[in-house]
């Protein structure tokens, strides 16, 4: 995701949250969300974390966490239907 700047996305929560703080978010607040592993690809970027890493859809918009190097994670929403049917081929359903 070195090129996160180049999507158009929402910040949801700050820099700084946690992995854990960004799962429980995504749990609460998302009726579909889904899990992948750190090493997961999203939008062609490997996406780094503490498993379960949990990803959000809310139609065509992909809820995820996003950790910038020596700065810290925070959640971004990004607009994206063909990435998010990828995700719902590919991640592991929610518990």
């Amino acid at each position: 995701m070195g090129c996160i700047e180049n999507l158009k996305y929402e910040m949801i929560l700050p820099l700084g949250a946690s992995f854990r703080e960004c799962r429980e978010y995504v749990e609460k607040n998302f009726s579909e969300f889904w899990y992948v592993d750190p090493g997961y690809r999203l939008f062609d970027e490997y996406i780094i974390g503490l498993p379960p890493i949990a990803l959000g859809i809310e139609g065509s918009r992909i809820i995820f966490p996003y950790t910038k190097p020596c700065h810290g994670t925070y959640l971004l929403a990004v607009e994206d239907a063909d990435e998010a049917m990828r995700v719902r081929e590919t991640a592991r359903k929610k518990k």
